[in-house]
């Protein structure tokens, strides 16, 4: 039976150690991804938040252009794409969405829907998409996601999101374990996992 999947792409689809070259040689830092223990990145850099926050709006575009993608994640993508429909649903904002498009038709990923909601706030777009399994590689998204929609919730696994999950969020390493949980999910009666 198709499915609908709503795919985070910061982080999930794209390396989450994208942005560290750029902040390293933006602020003259030797951040390593290890290091990068919370999801917020200010306390990492050695400017404010607000000089922090005008530098990451200006440089966006760059940053989203030259990110990589998650080892395994094209090839996972473009298989479920032949059965499953794909929301990719990101915190970008809508004036990105052409650097958006345009990166994944370089990086040779199918897409159903791109949508730049502009915020973190994931839980309507989620509802109103009728999405029924989420990835995530925010914590508190996932769990969100999970708890005010009732559907499992895939969260990439990295230094950064280390609190701890509730059952229906599951936690994987990579795209190929993430493969692997959703084709056994698939192999359940319909909804076994649905209020996991």
């Amino acid at each position: 039976m198709k499915k609908r999947f709503g795919i985070d792409i910061d982080g999930t689809v794209t390396s989450p150690t994208s942005l560290i070259p750029f902040i390293n040689k933006a602020f003259n830092l030797n951040l390593t991804y290890g290091e990068i223990n919370q999801y917020d990145l200010t306390p990492f850099v050695n400017v404010s938040k607000e000089v922090f926050a005008h530098w990451f709006t200006e440089n966006e575009p760059v940053i989203y252009q030259g990110s990589p993608t998650a080892p395994g994640a094209r090839k996972v993508l473009n298989k479920w794409k032949k059965v499953h429909e794909l929301f990719f649903i990101s915190a970008r904002g809508p004036r990105l969405y052409n650097v958006t498009e345009k990166w994944f038709i370089d990086h040779g990923i199918s897409f159903d829907h791109i949508e730049l909601i502009g915020s973190h706030e994931k839980v309507e777009i989620t509802k109103k998409y009728g999405i029924d399994i989420f990835f995530e590689d925010k914590h508190d998204n996932a769990v969100a996601i999970h708890e005010e929609c009732h559907i499992p919730v895939i969260l990439f696994d990295t230094p950064y999101n280390q609190d701890p999950i509730p059952k229906g969020v599951i936690r994987v390493n990579n795209w190929t374990e993430a493969s692997l949980w959703v084709k056994n999910w698939l192999s359940q009666p319909e909804n076994y996992y649905r209020y996991a």
